[in-house]
């Protein structure tokens, strides 16, 4: 029988590019909204599903299969049709992501039953946007500086079931319509007027051009997204696990051997990243995701920032998280995220993050700029050592992200044969 770790295998063997001329695709994905996944009754047939309509893994070498979606593969010759399909004026793609998504009868995974809920929020939410706002919001991956991919457009979708609802929009399973190749991704819908309302037009911006350049398997894939005269759409990758925040809610915290996995994953992301000259400033559970094999991703850059001097003084992110510097009032490097690596590790270990003050965020401040840290007798002396080797009030004293994933308390449970090793459902 298929298991996942061979779908996985099978998914990491294609590749996307959303160059023009070369391969590109729509995919299965999934976006931080709180997600309503449930389990499917039989985890095999959905590893095949997967095997044939999941997207292909950013970072593959070129699928050899001659024909898409046969033996589960989509071909190079098929992406690269879908990423050269003829596209239409601005108007008319104006004209057509507007328009409601015709019902088709659903092939192959089931993506669950369309609400209606994209006609309903047309009908009473969001208003056009004018002016420089307009233009700010006028996001479309096909004209993009970096890759830009075909020209999207909602009709290109079959809507499925919703995945849950975020502060500006909904978020939606989709797949892609026939004659496309057919992949299954999240949808994420954005509404301008309210973007504008809460004054963070270059934040959005921001988060989606950081975001579109991204291609790491630990962070969520942003394949392409459009507009229309009152919506951005997002498509993102699917995270057919769900949010992370939702696996610790349930279980009250993790086992050492799964928190020491999702850490090496976030090492090795955040090595990335700042390889990049991005520093994401808001690292916490519900900002993480988990693909259909158990891997971490990271699926929230809406306080990410490209800053090549590595240096800000914004004061973002979430309260638990803030390193001392930032509830100081002082400049920053991407050493927050270091900062953040070691609040998430203990959050992992103990089932809430270290410095938490139910008397008040004032309370919560004093900690944090103490560096007021208890770490429970129950968590290993390893694991302690990590974390306080991140816990540090001055950034150039926290433990680099190589040290961390060389760190003895993350060795000792990486994945025979894995450079990051893969959590199991501990």
């Amino acid at each position: 029988m298929t298991s996942i770790g061979a779908v996985t295998r099978q998914i990491a063997a294609l590749e996307i590019s959303s160059k023009t001329n070369s391969t590109t695709s729509s995919t299965s994905t999934k976006q931080t909204a709180r997600p309503t996944h449930q389990k499917q009754p039989s985890q095999q047939n959905v590893s095949k599903l997967l095997s044939k309509f999941a997207a292909p893994h950013p970072f593959s070498a070129t699928s050899t299969t001659a024909n898409a979606g046969i033996k589960g593969h989509a071909s190079s010759s098929s992406l690269s049709r879908l990423a050269t399909a003829p596209t239409t004026s601005k108007q008319a793609q104006q004209t057509r992501a507007a328009s409601p998504p015709s019902p088709t009868k659903p092939t192959g995974f089931d993506i669950g039953k369309y609400d209606g809920g994209l006609e309903s929020d047309e009908e009473k939410r969001g208003e056009k946007v004018y002016g420089e706002a307009a233009e700010e919001l006028a996001l479309d991956s096909s004209v993009s500086r970096y890759q830009p991919t075909r020209e999207w457009h909602l009709t290109d979708f079959d809507i499925g079931r919703p995945l849950g609802k975020g502060k500006f929009g909904r978020v939606y399973m989709v797949r892609t319509k026939q004659p496309l190749p057919q992949y299954i991704l999240a949808l994420k819908t954005l509404y301008k007027s309210e973007i504008v309302q809460s004054r963070v037009e270059k934040q959005i911006r921001r988060e989606i051009e950081i975001q579109q350049n991204l291609r790491h398997p630990h962070i969520l894939r942003l394949y392409g997204y459009f507009h229309d005269s009152k919506r951005i759409f997002l498509m993102l990758e699917f995270a057919g696990k769900g949010e992370l925040y939702k696996q610790l809610s349930k279980h009250g915290s993790f086992s050492e051997k799964r928190s020491s996995r999702y850490i090496d994953q976030m090492a090795d992301a955040l090595i990335y990243l700042h390889g990049k000259h991005v520093i994401h400033r808001d690292i916490k559970p519900e900002n993480l995701l988990l693909g259909i094999n158990g891997d971490l991703k990271i699926g929230d850059f809406g306080w990410s920032v490209h800053a090549p001097g590595n240096r800000r003084t914004t004061l973002c992110g979430t309260l638990d998280y803030l390193p001392p510097e930032m509830v100081e009032g002082k400049e920053h490097s991407e050493k927050v995220d270091l900062w953040a690596l070691g609040v998430l590790t203990y959050e992992f270990l103990c089932g809430t993050p270290p410095f938490e003050e139910m008397s008040g965020h004032a309370a919560t401040y004093k900690r944090i700029a103490k560096v007021d840290l208890k770490i429970p007798s129950r968590v290993s002396a390893e694991a302690a050592d990590l974390i306080t080797r991140l816990l540090k009030y001055n950034p150039e004293d926290r433990v680099p992200l190589v040290e961390v994933r060389r760190h003895p308390w993350i060795v000792k449970y990486r994945s025979k044969g894995s450079s990051a090793g893969v959590p199991s459902a501990e």
